[in-house]
């Protein structure tokens, strides 16, 4: 059983492993403290990026020689696998750790199996010590794993009366600055943002992180930007230019079209399209999360901010769980999670 020491490094590996400013894809977040045979801290170290060395290696490099026979607390299972960093399970077996004590078990292909690497090189191993902290620092990531797919966000501004768009097609702006400011925030933290070709005709869009100027934000990386549908796009289209990496999604099937997300590398996806392509993700139980702006503003005719669900009663009405709600602006966002 975990000593209070040990729970103590763990609260502090978790708080290292979510680190102001560490991208937040495609590896995920993991902390590491190393402590001396009387449990007192003598190391720690975070994982900072893919192609970075990980918690554990970062936390070896600090301790040096106090490393021998100590004990490394992290939030992650040690990885087994020999990547661009190595793997962590045999770095902490030559530098003579004597006990690991983790989180979040890694459920991933290429990485599991480091615990058993440790036991059977005689490493004493302890596993789950705030296992629930540790999947919630990194539950994009978890989520993806568990379902074998990204995990779906669906983003969309609407009147008080359900409408995306007047009669005559326009809908800038339906939400004030304050509530798109929000969403450029937002959109960050996502690894793709994904349209179909019908939005990409009409609308234009660049499809970029930006600041209230139109200026793209300083962040880590732009997410991909995908675009699916059959029709073809023009050279012109704003998606094309040199402002973030784009893939053309050849398909209408919401399925065929996260797989080659994932194959991608994404683990969230920004869902944005217009009223058919959420209600093609809905119908298809592909949304995980939506993101609605209402704003306080009345239409009485135009689109919806979704298109038929194929739901002929309301016993059959998706309903979605309220995670949260936020005054941006003059505008409200919820946050809801999608149905179980």
């Amino acid at each position: 059983m975990a000593t209070e020491q040990e729970i103590a490094a763990m609260r502090r590996a978790l708080a290292i492993a979510a680190t102001p400013g560490v991208a937040l894809g495609p590896n995920p977040r993991v902390g590491a403290v190393i402590l001396d045979a009387s449990g007192q801290p003598v190391a720690e170290g975070y994982h900072r990026g893919a192609g970075t060395p990980h918690a554990e290696v970062d936390a070896l490099r600090h301790a040096g020689a106090a490393a021998r026979d100590a004990t490394v607390v992290v939030t992650l299972e040690p990885c087994n696998h020999l990547g661009r960093t190595g793997s962590c399970a045999a770095a902490l077996i030559e530098a003579g750790i004597k006990r690991v004590v983790f989180a979040q078990t890694d459920i991933s292909q290429l990485a599991a199996g480091g615990s058993q690497a440790l036991s059977r090189a005689g490493v004493d191993v302890e596993a789950g010590v705030l296992a629930d902290e540790a999947v919630a620092i990194n539950e994009v990531w978890s989520f993806s794993l568990r379902r074998g797919r990204p995990k779906v966000t669906w983003k969309f501004a609407a009147t008080l009366d359900g409408r995306s768009a007047a009669a005559d097609g326009t809908s800038q702006w339906i939400s004030g600055a304050e509530a798109r400011a929000d969403v450029h925030a937002l959109r960050a933290e996502c690894d793709a943002i994904l349209v179909g070709t019908g939005t990409v005709l009409v609308d234009n869009p660049r499809l970029t992180v930006r600041d209230s100027s139109g200026e793209p934000l300083a962040v880590e990386r732009q997410p991909l930007r995908a675009v699916m549908g059959l029709r073809a796009l023009p050279g012109c289209a704003a998606v094309l230019d040199h402002a973030a990496p784009t893939i053309v999604l050849r398909t209408r099937e919401p399925t065929e079209a996260l797989d080659r997300l994932t194959g991608a590398g994404c683990f969230h996806v920004w869902l944005e399209g217009g009223p058919r392509l959420a209600a093609a993700f809905l119908v298809a139980g592909l949304v995980d999360e939506v993101i609605a702006y209402v704003a306080p503003v009345l239409l009485g005719s135009g689109s919806s901010a979704v298109a038929d669900l194929r739901i002929a009663t309301i016993d059959a009405a998706i309903r979605l769980h309220l995670v949260d709600l936020t005054r941006i602006g003059d505008d409200v966002r919820l946050r809801l999670r999608g149905p179980d």
